[in-house]
Parts: C-alpha cells; structure tokens; sequence
C-alpha cells in the first residue's frame, strides 16, 4: 500500500464493549459516526524509556509501561449530530467507549478509551463553534487491513 491522504477518514463510537478484543468481537458491534471531524489525531502506543547506567560499561535500555496514546480530535460543535451526543455523553462518564477509526481505504483502527472532557472553543465572529475532546486510550489498537 502506497501513502494516502486524511480524507474521508471517520471516528465512530458507541458504549457498547466487545465479547473480544479483536476483529471479530470489535466488528460485532454497532457504532455511530461522529459527525463535523476536522482532525482525528496520531493514534499508537508509545513506551516509557527505562536506563541504568553502570559506572563501567555501556548505558542500559529497556522498554517500560506501555501508554496507548491518546486522540485530541477537533470537531465542529453541533448538539443535533448523534455521534457527538454520544461523545459527549462519555466525557460526562467515567466509563469506557469503544472507538473505530475507518480510514479511506477500509483499514479499520479499534480501542476502548475514556474521554476527558469535552470544552468547546467560541473564539469570534468568523468562526466555527468547535469542540476539542480528548480521548485516552486505554487497551492495544486493534489494526484490520482494508478489504483487497
């Protein structure tokens, strides 16, 4: 697969939680797009950095905890779009939503995560009331090909 452009990508979610976490029980399940996406975010798991450093000899590194990221999506606010209902329902909970992030090809991203806050941004005239959730990703992205 060569590169592609961002557009026409979606973000979905839905409260629901899968019987498994892989393909088969993500793709169970219903989601509702979230609707007025300007940018989604960098998705992926990154590592914190653990050293020790001998008095003689070389510098030692190791992988530590695994932190799975987290989304800052920017949306156009609109109260009648039932994906952002449902976005906006989870910031108000503690619980966790599953997310799936489909993009122009078909390639599929799934995880669950909790959402921290929902603030929306009114800053003047000319422009466009937007929201500025975050999302903190809470279980491994679960990756699925696009159709060939």
């Amino acid at each position: 697969m060569g590169s592609t452009t961002a557009a026409g990508t979606a973000l979905a979610i839905t409260a629901a939680k899968p019987a498994t976490r892989d393909a088969a029980g993500y793709g169970a399940l219903t989601f509702t797009e979230i609707g007025g996406i300007e940018k989604i975010g960098t998705i992926g798991a990154s590592f914190a950095k653990v050293e020790f450093q001998p008095l003689k000899g070389p510098k030692v590194k190791h992988k530590g905890s695994v932190d799975y990221g987290s989304l800052a999506p920017t949306l156009a606010h609109d109260d009648a779009d039932a994906g952002q209902n449902l976005l906006r329902a989870s910031a108000a909970s503690n619980a966790e939503y599953t997310f799936m992030v489909t993009l122009p090809d078909g390639a599929i991203r799934y995880f669950e995560g909790r959402t921290f806050g929902y603030p929306e941004a009114i800053e003047g005239a000319d422009t466009i009331v937007m929201a500025t959730p975050t999302v903190e990703i809470n279980t491994e992205i679960v990756k699925v090909a696009a159709p060939a």
